[in-house]
């Protein structure tokens, strides 16, 4: 019998090929939402360590602030310039800022 006359011709690509089974690897449960054509680039969000604020800062400006030569004004980190929005912090990091005496504020 030529292979053009053969019944598996017609079904190739088919989950079952004829054979009677309707199992498919996502045939049973639920999938659960779906997000199509996901694009990893909308969810990119650095991040930088609490212990690392400082490299955030000129090498002038920290120098002056850990030699005790600025008293004045505490210095401000700002992590939306230098495009790490999100700070990762240890347990009770928020605590800690505040009672070394600085601010932590979340600006949306």
């Amino acid at each position: 019998m030529p292979t053009r006359f053969s019944k598996t011709r017609k079904h190739r690509g088919h989950v079952s090929a004829g054979k009677g089974r309707k199992y498919h690897y996502g045939y049973f449960g639920k999938v659960g939402m779906r997000y199509y054509h996901k694009q990893l680039n909308h969810f990119w969000r650095p991040t930088i360590n609490i212990d690392k604020l400082w490299a955030l800062i000129p090498t002038e400006t920290r120098e002056a602030y850990l030699k005790g030569e600025k008293k004045d004004t505490a210095p401000v980190f700002d992590l939306l310039p230098s495009a790490t929005p999100r700070s990762l912090a240890r347990a009770l990091a928020e605590k800690k800022i505040t009672e070394a005496g600085g601010v932590v504020e979340l600006v949306a």
